[in-house]
Parts: structure tokens; C-alpha cells; sequence
């Protein structure tokens, strides 16, 4: 079978071809998805990615599911993991009524930037990283649980397991250097310009970086859009279930007993085995 892990970031599985604009750690291969799927139309069995239509905006995403569909072969899965925002919502809700009856603003401070920070931040990290960086930070159980480990340091045996060979590192070498020509022209600017043209460069180009969320999704409307493009069958599954064969043992949405991202939205979809047009 040919399985496709797109925008894998750090979480691979050797039986997967796993792609992405930065090949950060052994296994995955470096590939701009602006330019498409690296793939022949009906070539791969299932096509897999989490946390990455967000970041895409409506009409990008929408460009980026056809290309999916292509790709894959009929009959072939699509499962698609983005944050859920039907459930942050209702997380939010809960948190206010809490806080409503006990006076506790912690677990709803975080639930207002669960659901806002990834939009409008500014800098990198944002206002999550500083709520985790906190000394006094207390109400990290209720935190992991929303996020998993996501914002929270790797243990010893992950950092030796993806630490970057020289090869690797060598690779990163025009990123670094496009990361110095970046940051002269920043300097110039706000010699140039001054301050606040220089901020607004700053925070512009942050914006392009591709950290933040562009769009957000409930199960209706990512299931909706699926069947727009084309797909049938779709629809929420739990993060151990798929129609995948034998998807929990790669480990891409759960981590031993823990799943990886418990803010997500999970959904498959099927390739129909005889193809209809796709929408425009």
C-alpha cells in the first residue's frame, strides 16, 4: 500500500512516505505542497494529515483536498485531523459557566486562547507558549489534557530518536542563510523606516510563516467540503478508530494510550470507486 503522511512535522512512521516543507528529523523527505502532491493521479491508497488545513486559507485548502482526491486511487482513505472547533467552543463554555460559579479564571483563560491565540498571535509560540512558560502556571493537567504534549519539553528518549544527523543539518544551511538575508533586510528597515515599519514587516512576515490558523472547522463544514470535492462517506471517526488497516499501530494520532492532539477533529472520507467530476 502506498500511505501518505502530509505535513508530518516530527511524527513519521517508517511504512508511510511522510512529507513536508521541512525534513527535520531521518524518514521524512522535504517537499513544498504549493507546488502539489508529488504524486501521479490515482497512485496512493490513503492520504493522511493532521494540523495542516488549518493553516491554509479557505480557497488554498479547498486546492490543496482536490489535489488529494487526485492523488488518490479510487477506493483510497482520506483522514484529516484539524482542531476542533465545535469542541473548543463548548470547552469555552463550559470554562465561562465554571468560572461563573467558583471565581477559578484559569482553565477560561486558556480555553479564550485555545480558541483565538493561533489566529491572531503575532510572534512565534504566542500567547500559548507564554501561558505554559509561566512559573505559577498550575492548571497543567487541565491544559495537557486540551492539548496533549504538544507545548510541553520532549523526554530524553524523543530527543535522541530525532536527533539531526550532519547530513540534515547541512540541508538547513540555505534556510539559515535565507534567515540572515531575512533578518539585514528587517535591519534596513528599521533604519529606513523606523519602528513601526519595521514591526509591521516584523509581524507580516511572521503571518506568512505558515504557524498560524488560517480557518477553523467544525464537523459539519469539514464534511461538507469534503463532499464538495467529491468524497463520500465522510464523516467523524474517534482517534483510534479508522478505516485504515491496522492505523493504530503506526501511532500518528495516539501515542501508546494517549492521543496526541485531544483538541482535534478527526475525519475520514473514500475516493468513490467510480470517480464523478470534482467540484470547480
Amino acid at each position: 500500500m502506498k500511505l501518505v503522511n502530509v505535513g508530518c512535522g516530527q511524527h513519521i512512521s517508517t511504512e508511510w512516505i511522510n512529507l513536508d516543507l521541512v525534513s527535520g528529523v531521518r524518514g521524512v523527505t522535504r517537499h513544498d505542497l504549493r507546488q502539489g502532491l508529488p504524486f501521479s493521479a490515482n497512485q496512493c491508497d490513503v492520504v493522511y494529515h493532521s494540523h495542516l488545513l488549518e493553516h491554509l486559507t479557505p480557497t488554498e485548502a479547498r486546492a490543496f483536498l482536490l489535489d488529494c482526491y487526485r492523488v488518490l486511487r479510487p477506493g483510497g482513505i482520506l483522514r484529516v485531523v484539524v482542531p476542533d472547533l465545535e469542541g473548543i467552543a463548548r470547552a469555552y463554555l463550559r470554562s465561562l459557566e465554571a468560572s461563573d460559579q467558583t471565581g477559578n479564571t484559569e482553565d477560561l483563560d486558556w480555553m479564550r486562547i485555545e480558541l483565538l491565540d493561533q489566529m491572531v498571535r503575532e510572534y512565534s509560540g504566542g500567547t500559548m507558549r507564554s501561558f505554559v512558560d509561566q512559573s505559577n502556571f498550575c492548571n497543567r493537567p487541565f491544559v495537557q489534557s486540551r492539548i496533549g504534549d504538544e507545548l510541553f519539553p520532549p523526554d530524553k528518549a524523543f530527543r535522541q530518536r530525532n536527533r539531526k544527523t550532519f547530513v540534515q543539518r547541512l540541508r538547513r544551511f540555505p534556510a539559515k542563510l535565507t534567515k540572515l538575508r531575512r533578518a539585514v533586510i528587517l535591519g534596513a528597515v528599521a533604519v529606513l523606516g523606523g519602528r513601526s515599519d519595521y514591526r509591521a514587516l516584523k509581524e507580516g512576515r511572521f503571518r506568512q510563516s505558515g504557524e498560524i490558523h488560517r480557518w477553523m472547522y467544525d464537523r459539519i463544514s469539514l464534511c461538507c467540503l469534503l463532499g464538495e470535492i467529491g468524497f463520500m462517506e465522510a464523516g467523524p471517526c474517534r482517534p483510534d478508530e479508522s478505516q485504515i488497516p491496522n492505523f493504530e499501530d503506526y501511532q500518528l494520532d495516539s501515542v501508546g494510550s494517549r492521543i496526541r492532539k485531544p483538541d482535534s477533529l478527526f475525519v475520514e472520507a473514500i475516493k468513490p470507486e467510480k470517480l464523478i467530476a470534482q467540484a470547480a
